[in-house]
């Protein structure tokens, strides 16, 4: 995750507000690459980089249950659910000091996205009911906390909101 600051109408300081590490220009995906976008920027990492997966590494995807998915590769079917959560749990608590004000993850993102992730059934079918292992344990852990995804706020309106929200979350 990476943090950049936002200024505070209210308190003449910048708040900090959490964000994906592929979305400011990291190369931490999972075929080496980024997605930078100008609109974002700062530091924190991407989860599933930082729970010790490789760069480049073998696309994933949820399987199972979604409420309850499991994170397994494309090719090789490895889980790494265990692994994911672990340093989740872990991360969450050392956000807890970062008195962030939100958070922007990256849409469909088995680990990030914050709705309609594609979760693969018993017979290989997606569905997108999804949330991402981590974003869904940080909506859990910080549920007063405004999150977003990074596709929705190209609409003027939605990032209008959300910035809102964020200014409102840090008072």
């Amino acid at each position: 995750m990476l943090c950049t600051n936002v200024p505070s109408m209210a308190m003449k300081e910048k708040n900090k507000i959490g964000i994906s590490a592929c979305l400011l220009g990291e190369k931490v995906r999972y075929d080496g690459g980024h997605l930078l976008d100008r609109f974002r920027a700062d530091t924190l990492g991407c989860p599933e980089f930082e729970c010790g997966l490789g760069v480049p590494r073998e696309p994933m995807h949820l399987e199972g249950a979604p409420d309850a998915p499991r994170l397994v590769t494309n090719n090789t079917q490895q889980d790494h659910t265990k692994q994911l959560l672990t340093w989740a749990r872990r991360r969450l608590v050392e956000l807890e000091g970062e008195n962030l004000c939100g958070f922007v993850f990256k849409r469909n993102s088995p680990s990030c996205g914050v709705q309609r992730v594609e979760v693969y059934n018993e017979k290989g079918i997606p569905v997108k009911e999804g949330v991402g292992i981590f974003a869904r344990l940080f909506m859990e852990h910080f549920p007063m906390l405004p999150v977003e995804d990074e596709g929705r706020l190209q609409d003027a309106k939605v990032r209008e909101d959300f910035i809102e929200k964020c200014r409102r979350s840090a008072l």
